[in-house]
């Protein structure tokens, strides 16, 4: 799995990530930290990566696209800011039904108490 972190987190997600193998950047990492967030669900739809933030705009992106990918992580409602709590959160929830649903196109919402999981794309 490849993964496209928000400037909403901190970089320090994707360093923990790359340190377990994944591949993981950093918006800026490739100097789009500063770019619409269309831009940067563009990039990660056509590098096929998953986005991880806690920007709740990428959710409606996502519900005005009509494709599959990309998959969104999004971290809310009470999730700690530590980055490296953050990261334990994650990688406690890449199990084998996170990940096969990420790897269809999904969004997944990862709350304190519970995780949502969506299939892409939305249906009205």
């Amino acid at each position: 799995m490849k993964f496209l972190k928000d400037n909403a987190l901190s970089p320090v997600i994707a360093k923990l990530l790359v340190d377990k193998g994944f591949d993981a950047i950093h918006v800026r990492d490739i100097d789009i930290q500063h770019a619409a967030d269309e831009i940067i669900f563009q990039r990660a739809f056509e590098e096929d990566r998953i986005i991880i933030s806690a920007d709740t705009d990428f959710g409606y992106l996502l519900s005005n696209w009509s494709k599959g990918k990309p998959s969104v992580i999004l971290f809310r409602k009470g999730v700690s800011r530590n980055p490296v709590k953050q990261f334990e959160m994650l990688e406690l929830n890449l199990n084998t039904k996170v990940v096969e649903a990420l790897e269809q196109g999904s969004i997944i919402i990862i709350e304190p108490l519970r995780i949502r999981i969506k299939s892409l794309p939305f249906r009205s």
